[in-house]
């Protein structure tokens, strides 16, 4: 947000405008309306309008005057006014004018106080004070006798503080007045630091006792005409009134131009609040600051929108608000605007928005007010721990100073070395490491610098670079160097946050295939980012925030610059900048692939850059290469060279032509210019051709040409990248070091030339060799990882991996893979088309399947190649051609096919001698075989990878209901429905037309199915249905559902149930021979009729003793345990646990169905009738006051509750399937065990049951209760299809 400013014709001024605001004498006291004052406050206290003065000069045709907006801002209360007794410091800030095609002015304004000398005025403020007074004595003169209801209404204290406003008066006679005045410079660049210098000193021309060395008009004039703006990259020294004043810019390799302390506002705020504020501006909520200063706003304000790098606030951003200007609070948009505190209203008495997103920011208060439903920014803690360090470091509490000076004190106690000793913190060091002391006695380390020597090559000149640094003598004070130092380093952190997160982002963006201007003028109903993909392949806990900000303003905006500049040359700064450090990010993971993960990355910290360089420079001076790789401190170094050695002395000021007498110095008055000398530069610019920047343009070519030769080096190491794979990223003590020297000792001989077109034959087949390996070898280590993860501690426990292995989402497991898939595709390319080397590999076989009418067989149960691919691209939600071949991955491995399916993409071998180069991976067919062996390792386990990403996309489902063939299922007259449920939501009440028993219909991704909820509405003749089974298949995925029933539905059958709630068994689809099967047991299925209901038959039903059903009931709750004690991530469906085969409902029907006495002929007795007896007996007992204790009195209630409840229930879910909701509203409110001791002491026990029944038997229920109270502890939430129409 900052240091971006002056229109494209500046001709490189540092200064556009100096101006003078203030009081006008010709037009008195003007009252200032708008600024919403109170009237009834002293005339010192109310503000008044100011007027701009004078500005030099009258306009430049580059940056047009803006006067009300420079009025308003210089000024934003207008004038002041004070007496002696007043305090009358200077005040300095900043501000922002923006102009209507959205660029910005700096202004930067100094606000001081001069005695007023006008009689006029001074009387003025007398006969205000005479109206005030005589005001105040009418209305706040209070009735006689009345103080015990003064002091009760509290009214004293008010106008207690009244008459004290009223002693702070003004006489004429006694007092003198002071009035306020401002100066300002407006600059096309905010050099907030150099231009703050130049007011305070011209400031302090006109209050020392001696008169400045020149008129001020020569340094006015020196800083509008003759001070130039410095280039990129470099740092300038000018002369101010009593010293010298450096500036210095960024070059266009660094972060944009950033001049406010980022120190302030961790002080003030703290790191907590900061990372939230944050937060709420890049997901574009309305922001508000309130403060008494300023500068504090503007700093606050630039600060937050500076650390957004490379991403810039799209929207109304007004960081000081002039009090004129307050309605612009009530817009119904994002904003960020800055709100003055007169220090007497509490955020209570603020008349703004209560909105939902509004976030309010209290800045000298360290208070802020978050708006809802706020997502946390990923890796929050970790980020905020790295600020913090840094933070210590400088002697910063990450508190901030308000509310903690006991912290504060001990947090500055501490000192820089004392971190830099605990290596495991990852804290800045405060000096740079020695790594040649460390490593000289190292062995290894001198045979290869003795090898280093036979090339040529000296060390010593490193060694001495190295040193000579720390002679280096800065030319600005310590304390503005540590606040560069600061900035640079939160910065950068902050940046490599973003860098992180999205350093894929490229291969995401949709470019238009139209011409700019069509694309531009159909803007907004074109898309240009893939996000479903993207997202798809991040960490879970990203996706709450990152979802929302992908639907940001300034993330599109973003998209849309890197869309609108194709050439380099057309790229925004920011952009370049971005991007140069997204492709150093790809470089180094090329060489050293590292896994997609959402461990917390730290930016470079000095200690490791320190060791890095060190063997990074032996290494590659030994191959003669010239790698850079972008650590913390280039930036902060870069800045310490630029400060250290001036590039360019602009001209010192100088006598000007002036008239005799003008000029002259009166103490404690800033002089009236001369404007006649201000208004116009010299013609001829004499004195900037006198030191025309010739030698920065010199220094520019040198650049330029060290650039260039850096440049090819760069892309001669990405031809053998094999060779430094990991060699830049390891510990010098670390194992690995020794195999890549010794293959640097191997290759030492022969790599000798700085380019790869004049290596021998044999050396360039030996490093794509070596590529070819690395690729096999990373596929191997991938894959075993992808299954110690997915098999959890299992793997662990059998020996397969260790326990820290684990931990890692899924989901970037997966988006790794795609990463390796994508690397071996493009390895020896011959030529490249499109951002997917494997998605276009895939389109060229599907269109050659097509063109030869090549037709392949698809079984019932699984799906072609070609059949498959078709899928993917017909998903509208995927945009990318690397979106959609990550979902071909995805699909393929969720359906156990990838290994086949790429084996049959790499059968045509005509099309891969086409494509691909000799050495590439996918032409050495031994790799290329053992490759896929390794992916067929994937067919071992269960991935839903392509289910649980693309949650939004539509899905056909194809549903087959199977009735009885031997009871006339055509017969049945009614009209049936359906609804499935799965892990992502459900379809709602779907109609079944009669006689229809398969349909297909299109929903959003339901995810896993669980479970399938079927009935009809009872109509007609025969409205009796025996449902055998529910088949649901997932037509994209292939995923076949099976929903064992085998019960009636109907009045008068079965258990009179209208609707039934079934459980689904994932089917295992039928591989062809070479094909392995899938070893995971599948899901549990419903509970079959047998079961269910107790016949008139004992013959009918499972004779289990009590053994088995202590035996169940131990396995039922013990699968509900190991459930919860699971990760997360790895636990199955609980609703399996509670009502499929085996599951707790099935388990306590076994235990009400022991001992239970046989029923009369032709009448089916179900547990429910036992229990609807039960709640009968208590209800009487109630009534009756009989209840015996406390305790049975609450239990029973409960009890009858629930029973009443699910008996009042609107749907008709028969008796059954009553007593499986009691059991899940049992189990999720822990009451089962209380439940089951009241009935094994209700008098309707003994009548239903046997002597031998398991619930008479107090030893066996005690040992029941004793095992279901295990499950008091886990909080068991149901799925919304079980307990659909209960609210209790």
């Amino acid at each position: 947000m900052s240091g971006g400013g002056g229109g494209s014709s500046a001709p490189g001024r540092f200064a556009d405008y100096f101006v003078i605001c203030g009081l006008d004498t010709e037009t008195g006291l003007e009252p200032d309306e708008l600024s919403g004052e109170n009237f009834e406050q002293t005339p010192l206290r109310r503000t008044f309008k100011s007027k701009v003065l004078a500005r030099y000069p009258e306009n430049v045709e580059w940056n047009p005057f803006d006067q009300d907006a420079v009025g308003m801002l210089c000024m934003p209360k207008g004038l002041a006014f004070k007496t002696q007794a007043d305090s009358r410091e200077p005040q300095f800030h900043s501000f922002i004018i923006t102009r209507e095609d959205g660029s910005r002015t700096f202004g930067f304004s100094l606000t001081f106080f001069e005695e007023v000398t006008s009689k006029q005025i001074c009387s003025a403020m007398q006969t205000l004070y005479h109206m005030h007074n005589a005001e105040y004595d009418i209305l706040h003169t209070p009735p006689t006798n009345d103080k015990e209801s003064c002091s009760s209404t509290g009214d004293c204290n008010g106008t207690s503080v009244s008459k004290l406003q009223r002693f702070n008066s003004y006489d004429i006679s006694r007092d003198t007045l002071y009035v306020s005045k401002c100066i300002c410079l407006i600059t096309p660049m905010s050099f907030m630091k150099a231009c703050k210098k130049v007011l305070e000193q011209l400031h302090q021309a006109v209050t020392s006792p001696q008169p400045p060395p020149l008129p001020l008009e020569s340094y006015i004039y020196n800083i509008l005409y003759e001070v130039p703006l410095p280039p990129a990259g470099r740092s300038l020294k000018f002369s101010g009134v009593y010293g010298p004043i450096i500036c210095q810019r960024p070059s266009t390799s660094e972060l944009p131009l950033f001049d406010f302390p980022v120190k302030e506002v961790f002080e003030l705020l703290g790191v907590e609040n900061v990372v939230q504020l944050f937060t709420c501006a890049l997901l574009e909520f309305q922001i508000l600051l309130y403060s008494q200063h300023y500068q504090r706003l503007m700093t606050v304000a630039e600060t937050i929108t500076a650390l957004m790098f490379p991403f810039q606030w799209q929207h109304v951003y007004v960081p000081i608000l002039p009090a004129s200007l307050l309605h612009f609070l009530d817009a119904p948009v994002p904003y960020l605007m800055g709100l003055h505190s007169n220090g007497l209203d509490d955020r209570s008495k603020l008349e703004l928005p209560q909105e939902a997103n509004l976030c309010f920011v209290d800045v000298d208060n360290h208070f802020i007010e978050l708006p809802e439903d706020l997502p946390q920014f990923p890796n929050k803690l970790e980020f905020i721990q790295e600020i913090s360090e840094i933070l210590m470091a400088f002697g910063i509490p990450p508190e901030g100073n308000l509310h903690c000076s006991e912290s504060a004190s001990k947090m500055k106690s501490l000192r820089a070395c004392d971190l830099v000793s605990d290596k495991r913190n990852g804290n800045i060091a405060g000096s740079p490491l020695n790594s040649y002391e460390l490593l000289k006695e190292n062995e290894t380390i001198a045979r290869l610098q003795a090898l280093v020597k036979r090339t040529g090559v000296s060390l010593e000149k490193v060694r001495e670079e190295t040193s000579s640094k720390k002679d280096l003598k800065i030319q600005c004070d310590e304390e503005e160097f540590k606040i560069y130092q600061l900035n640079i380093q939160i910065r950068e952190v902050f940046a490599n946050r973003f860098t992180q997160m999205f350093a894929d982002y490229e291969v995401f963006v949709i470019q238009p295939s139209q011409d700019k201007e069509s694309w531009f003028t159909n803007r907004e109903q074109m898309q240009n980012f893939d996000k479903a993909s993207f997202l798809s392949d991040q960490p879970e806990p990203y996706l709450p925030f990152l979802s929302r900000f992908l639907e940001t303003q300034m993330f599109a905006s973003f998209i849309d610059n890197k869309i609108m500049c194709h050439d380099e040359d057309d790229k925004d700064p920011v952009l370049r900048v971005f991007d140069s450090r997204v492709d150093k990010i790809r470089l180094l993971n090329v060489r050293t692939p590292t896994l997609r993960t959402s461990m917390y990355q730290k930016c470079t910290t000095i200690d490791e850059a320190g060791k890095d360089v060190f063997l990074h420079t032996l290494y590659t001076c030994l191959i003669k290469t010239s790698l850079k790789i972008n650590f913390l401190t280039i930036s902060e170094k870069s800045i310490e060279l630029r400060l250290a050695k001036i590039d360019h002395t602009a001209v010192h000021p100088h006598l000007l032509d002036m008239k005799i007498g003008q000029g002259k110095y009166e103490l404690g008055f800033f002089p009236k210019l001369q404007s006649d000398v201000l208004s116009t530069g010299p013609a001829s610019n004499k004195w900037t051709k006198r030191n025309a920047p010739a030698q920065w343009r010199r220094k520019d070519r040198q650049k330029q040409h060290t650039e260039h030769l850096r440049l090819d080096n760069d892309q001669r190491e990405v031809k053998i990248a094999h060779l430094t794979c990991s060699f830049v990223c390891v510990c010098p003590f670390s194992p690995p070091i020794q195999k890549y020297i010794q293959e640097a000792r191997n290759l030492g001989s022969t790599i000798r030339q700085p380019k790869l077109s004049n290596l021998s034959p044999s050396v360039i087949a030996q490093t794509n060799w070596k590529f070819v390996e690395g690729l096999l070898k990373e596929c191997r280590n991938k894959t075993k990882r992808m299954l110690v993860e997915k098999m959890g501690r299992e793997a662990v426990e059998l020996g397969h991996g260790e326990v820290n292995i684990t931990g890692v989402e899924e989901n970037t497991l997966i988006a790794s893979l795609c990463d390796l898939l994508e690397r071996i595709w493009s390895h020896g390319l011959q030529v490249k088309q499109g951002k997917s080397a494997l998605w276009s590999h895939l389109k060229l076989q599907l269109s050659l399947v097509q063109k030869n009418c090549h037709t392949l067989t698809i079984p019932s149960m699984s799906f072609s190649f070609s059949f498959f691919s078709r899928h993917i691209q017909n998903i509208s939600e995927i945009k990318t051609d690397v979106g959609k071949a990550r979902a071909w991955v995805r699909l393929s491995m969720e359906k156990k096919l990838l290994s086949r399916h790429l084996k049959q993409l790499l059968s045509d071998h005509e099309l891969t001698k086409k494509l691909y180069k000799r050495y590439a991976f996918l032409r050495c067919d031994d790799e290329k075989e053992q490759f896929l062996y390794h992916l067929l390792s994937f067919n071992a386990v269960d991935y839903f990878c392509f289910t649980n990403v693309f949650t939004t996309i539509l899905i056909p489902y194809h549903i087959l209901i199977v009735p009885s063939k031997k009871l006339g299922g055509s017969m049945f007259t009614a009209n049936p429905w359906i609804c499935i449920s799965g892990e992502l939501g459900e379809t709602g009440v779907l109609q079944i037309p009669r006689n229809i028993l398969e349909m297909t219909f299109e929903c959003q991704n339901l995810g896993k199915l669980t479970t399938v909820q079927i009935g009809h509405d009872n109509s007609g003749l025969y409205a009796k249905w025996l449902v055998e089974y529910v088949m649901v298949r997932n037509e994209i995925t292939g995923h076949t559902y099976k929903f064992p029933c085998g019960r009636w539905l109907g009045k008068g059958m079965d258990d009179g149930s209208l609707e039934r709630i079934l459980v689904g068994e994932l089917l295992t689809s039928h591989t062809e021979a070479d094909e392995r099967q899938c070893r995971t047991p599948p899901l549990q299925q419903s509970p079959s009729m047998i079961r269910r209901f107790v016949t008139i038959s004992p013959n009918n039903k499972p004779k289990l003793n009590t053994g088995q059903i202590q035996e169940a009931i131990g396995e039922a709750v013990n699968g509900i345990v190991k459930h919860f004690h699971k990760p997360e991530k790895e636990r199955g469906s609980l609703t399996l646990l509670l009502c499929g085969e085996g599951g707790l409902v099935s388990a306590l029907e076994q235990v009400f169905q022991h001992g239970f006495k046989s029923p009369r002929l032709f009448k089916n007795v179900f547990i429910w009738d036992f229990l609807e007896k039960a709640q009968t007996y208590y209800e009487t007992l109630e009534q009756n006051e009989m209840v015996p204790e406390e305790n049975w009195q609450t239990r029973a209630r409960n009890f009858c509750r629930f029973i009443t409840a699910i008996n009042n229930t609107p749907r008709n879910i028969g008796k059954d399937g009553k007593f499986q909701m009691l059991v899940c509203l049992g189990a999720r409110d822990h009451l089962l065990h209380h439940w089951i001791a009241l009935l094994a002491d209700c008098p309707i026990t003994a009548q239903m049951y046997e002597d031998i029944a398991l619930i008479k038997d107090h030893t066996l229920v005690n040992s029941l209760i004793r095992v279901l109270q295990t499950l008091q502890e886990f909080n068991i939430t149901l799925e919304a299809s079980l307990v659909k129409g209960i609210d209790i």
